[in-house]
């Protein structure tokens, strides 16, 4: 099992002598993957609901001083050497096809092939709005064309596509990214569209377990989404167990035991040893990357946790 934390993108800590702090020590203690968070501006007035939030509020800890996702990415792989860079997630409409495409390969060059393409379709209508974006309302047919067209474009010599979104012929599109045959694609989310999409195209489904419109807070929630999408994988004629399985967590043993709405104890919460046994259950359902934010004021309390995290949790996993 894979452990990542979380790369600020807003606020103090996105500073850059802080942030270059948080992640260049996190490469050094052993964290295999630093996660990066993607929304271009933050509208004043939102009416969008917040999908990861009781109240569907959006946290008004993210309405702060914020980078470009791709920017802060590519700044990230000159500062690191072997630390995995994940999208958590890039939303695919709001880049151009072809540009995001290439800006993409791009990293993945730069980086020496450390690039995880973790991607989700939007949730914030008025931000797509300020964007000048295609329609909120066609935002999964848009993601789903765009993923066609970042893997005709990463992949064939002669690329072509004549979509409904985006439309490209007699171009050259090199140099092409490091991986082969591209950089893993990660789905988050955790409605349907979420799972056929993971099914048809990608390379791991990337969830938070802390939707209230489609929970994944329990052991035997989770088990049957990872079910589900081994059925749908195989539908797509695509063997399953290739499918990565990546799970995003928001808290860890805070010592308050919770209960999930199925009745059964909610994920992680409980003591440190509910939390190490709630991992050492999700690696024997084949989740293979778990990742979390350590919240803190300065680099230095973040990394305190960071490093409780790795000695007291991860070396008991």
């Amino acid at each position: 099992m894979k452990f990542g934390f979380n790369a600020p993108t807003a606020g103090h800590l996105a500073v850059p002598d802080a942030l270059m702090r948080i992640v260049v020590e996190g490469e050094k203690m052993g964290f295999d993957y630093c996660t990066i968070s993607d929304h271009v501006i933050i509208p004043r007035d939102i009416h969008a609901r917040y999908p990861y939030s009781e109240t569907g509020e959006f946290p008004a800890g993210a309405r702060l001083d914020r980078h470009e996702q791709l920017i802060e990415v590519a700044w990230l792989a000159a500062k690191t050497t072997k630390l995995r860079l994940v999208l958590s997630v890039m939303v695919v409409p709001h880049r151009p096809a072809v540009l995001a495409a290439k800006q993409l390969a791009d990293i993945d060059i730069f980086s020496g092939g450390r690039l995880t393409v973790g991607i989700g379709a939007g949730w914030m209508k008025e931000e797509f709005e300020a964007l000048g974006v295609p329609d909120f309302a066609e935002r999964g047919k848009v993601t789903d064309e765009y993923l066609d067209a970042f893997v005709e474009l990463w992949t064939k010599d002669a690329p072509v596509m004549n979509g409904r979104y985006t439309k490209f012929s007699n171009i050259d599109f090199s140099p092409k990214p490091v991986q082969k045959p591209h950089p893993p694609i990660w789905v988050g989310g955790e409605s349907g569209p979420a799972l056929r999409r993971t099914a048809r195209i990608a390379d791991g489904w990337y969830p938070i377990g802390v939707n209230p419109q489609f929970p994944l807070d329990s052991l035997p929630r989770l088990r049957a989404g990872i079910g589900k999408l081994r059925d749908l994988t195989k539908k797509a004629g695509r063997n399953p167990d290739k499918m990565q399985i990546a799970l995003r967590i928001q808290s860890l043993g805070s010592g308050e035991t919770r209960k999930a709405s199925d009745g059964e104890r909610a994920m992680f919460s409980g003591s440190m040893a509910d939390a190490i046994a709630d991992l050492k259950a999700l690696r024997d359902l084949g989740v293979g990357h778990v990742d979390c934010g350590f919240g803190g004021q300065t680099p230095e309390s973040i990394l305190e946790k960071m490093q409780a995290f790795r000695s007291d949790v991860v070396a008991k996993v």
